[in-house]
């Protein structure tokens, strides 16, 4: 019988195994080609193995597994039928019992009078003086005291393996605490202009190029800007060397169920402003149904996060090694500033800006926030530019 081995396929660059960390389709179902049927994980993303053709699968290795590229890990018998489920049978009605009434127990009263009776001490007692010592009250008795004891608390608890992905996540923060100096500075920034040119245009954007104005794009476009003006930030260190990036590739930190994953703007700084929003849609959209490949997540050196999509107020965002600095967005509310000696409320965000203090003086962090801030407070700077 013709059986196809499905193998592990190739996982990017410096990717040479994975771990077999959940079937998708069960041992002897029926699976049709291209349909996922196992997932696995890598150091740097989680991804779903199709079917390599339609039939019957059976699998060659264990979950918890590693393996390396070209290991095969099931095969699919293509000679196999799909078998057809046959209706289920009707179910017989079946007769409610009736349970017979109790009798009730005659009591005291209806005994006859000329019965006799033993109490508990054996002494032979008439029906009435029966029923008198029931009636009779009697003599209190102090109970003993019930010691109150505290009842043991049990914890439930449960255990399950980190995957590889989250392994990978958790050794490169502590990597990053470890080996780099890492500094935050923040400043804010006033989101009027960029509100009131999104409730402006978003109709209009959507229907030309069909995509949702959001705010990304716009900080996309001034960080583009300010990585020009300071390309230390853009860069990062290797042993004793300092390495200047030519293109502007910035990521996009993405919350998965899976956990933390950045996809890769590849050349942002030759992408136009519609180019930059339909891009943004093709990777959440390939987050969001775990279809990033390692390409979509390797090479970027500038990272922006978005924690104020939860209402996170104020972060320090954490690097993302080898990268030299990372942005982190924060929630929009309105709060009172004085704009020309006036009063007013306004709608603002607070910027993080972390970096390696190794390669970014202070005044090179501090400075790169306020082109920032002055971008984003007047996006005509860079919109006209384009």
């Amino acid at each position: 019988m013709p059986k196809k081995e499905v193998l592990i396929p190739a996982l990017g660059e410096s990717v040479s195994e994975a771990t077999f960390e959940k079937i998708i389709a069960p041992e002897g179902s029926y699976v049709n080609e291209d349909d996922p049927i196992v997932e696995l994980g890598s150091e740097k993303a989680s991804v779903e193995v199709p079917a390599v053709a339609s039939g019957v699968i059976s699998y060659s290795a264990n979950v918890g597994d590693t393996l390396k590229v070209d290991d095969v890990i099931a095969h699919i018998d293509t000679d196999a039928k799909k078998e057809e489920k046959a209706p289920p049978a009707p179910e017989e009605k079946r007769e409610e019992s009736v349970s017979k009434p109790v009798e009730k127990v005659k009591s005291v009263q209806e005994a006859p009078k000329d019965k006799i009776d033993e109490d508990s001490t054996g002494v032979r007692i008439s029906p009435d003086e029966h029923l008198e010592s029931l009636t009779r009250e009697k003599p209190s008795v102090k109970e003993p005291k019930k010691i109150q004891v505290a009842e043991e608390k049990i914890v439930e608890q449960r255990r399950e393996p980190m995957t590889r992905l989250r392994k990978t996540i958790a050794k490169r923060l502590v990597q990053v605490k470890n080996e780099t100096a890492m500094l935050t500075t923040f400043n804010e920034v006033d989101m009027s202009a960029i509100m009131a040119i999104r409730s402006r245009e978003k109709e209009a954007f959507l229907k030309k190029y069909g995509a949702k104005l959001t705010f990304m794009p716009f900080f996309i476009k001034a960080c583009i800007s300010a990585l020009k003006e300071y390309p230390d930030v853009n860069a990062f260190i290797d042993g004793e060397d300092i390495v200047y990036n030519e293109g502007t590739h910035i990521g996009i930190a993405v919350s998965t169920p899976s956990g933390l994953v950045v996809p890769v703007m590849k050349n942002a700084d030759q992408m136009t402003f519609p180019q930059m929003t339909q891009n943004l849609v093709e990777l959440a959209t390939k987050a969001r149904d775990r279809k990033l490949s390692i390409s979509d997540m390797s090479g970027g050196t500038f990272t922006i996060t978005n924690g104020g999509v939860f209402g996170s107020m104020l972060s320090t965002p954490i690097l993302n090694p080898p990268q030299s600095a990372i942005l982190g967005m924060h929630n929009i509310v309105e709060r009172a500033v004085v704009i020309d000696g006036k009063i007013e409320i306004r709608p603002i965000m607070y910027l993080a800006l972390s970096y390696d203090h190794r390669i970014i003086d202070g005044k090179d962090s501090v400075t790169f926030l306020v082109h920032l801030k002055n971008m984003l407070e007047d996006p005509t700077r860079f919109l006209l530019h384009e």
